[in-house]
C-alpha cells in the first residue's frame, strides 16, 4: 500500500492506494510533512484533489477502491450521485436506497466512507437542513460545503 502526505485548506491529509486504486484518504489533526515524492499510484489523486481545492475541478476521475461491506459500498455509491454544490438528507438518502427505516445504517455508513470528498458524504444534511455528524469535524464539512457554494460571497452555515 503506497502512502503520501500533502497539504489542504483542511490540514495534512493522508492518501493511500494501490494499483487497485485510491482506498483511503484521511485528514489529520496534526501537522504532517508534504511528501517529496508522491508515488505513481497516488500521483492523480493528489492532482485531482489540488484542483478541487484550488476551486478548478468539481468532479474527480479516480480509480477508487473504498473497503467495506456490501451496503457500505451501496451508499457510498449513492453519494457519487450528489452532485457538486448540491445537499441531501440523510433521510432523502434512505429513501433513494430503498429503506426509510435504514436512516441510521445509512448514516453510519456514511460515517465510516474513507474516502472523504471523492465520496462526497459531506454533501448529506440534517432533514432540517442543519450540519450533522461528520467524521472530520463539524468545521471541516462547513468548509467543504461553503467550498462548493455556487454564491462565494455568503456563507451557507
Amino acid at each position: 500500500m503506497a502512502t503520501a502526505y500533502i497539504s489542504t485548506p483542511l490540514g495534512s491529509t493522508k492518501l493511500e492506494g494501490d494499483e487497485n486504486g485510491l482506498s483511503s484518504i484521511t485528514v489529520l489533526d496534526m501537522d504532517e510533512p508534504e511528501s517529496k515524492i508522491i508515488p505513481e499510484v497516488l500521483v492523480d489523486a493528489a492532482y485531482q484533489l489540488n484542483e478541487y481545492f484550488n476551486g478548478e475541478r468539481q468532479n474527480f476521475d479516480l480509480l477508487i477502491n473504498p473497503e467495506g461491506s456490501q451496503f457500505q459500498k451501496k451508499v457510498w455509491s449513492s453519494l457519487l450521485e450528489i452532485p457538486y454544490g448540491k445537499t441531501m438528507s440523510y433521510l432523502d438518502l434512505s429513501k433513494k436506497l430503498g429503506d426509510v427505516k435504514a436512516i441510521r445504517a445509512v448514516a453510519s455508513a456514511n460515517g465510516k466512507n474513507p474516502l472523504w470528498i471523492i465520496i462526497p458524504c459531506h454533501r448529506v444534511i440534517g432533514s432540517d437542513g442543519s450540519l450533522t455528524g461528520y467524521a472530520g469535524g463539524l468545521h471541516r464539512k462547513k468548509w467543504l460545503l461553503n467550498h462548493e457554494s455556487p454564491s462565494k460571497q455568503q456563507s451557507l452555515f
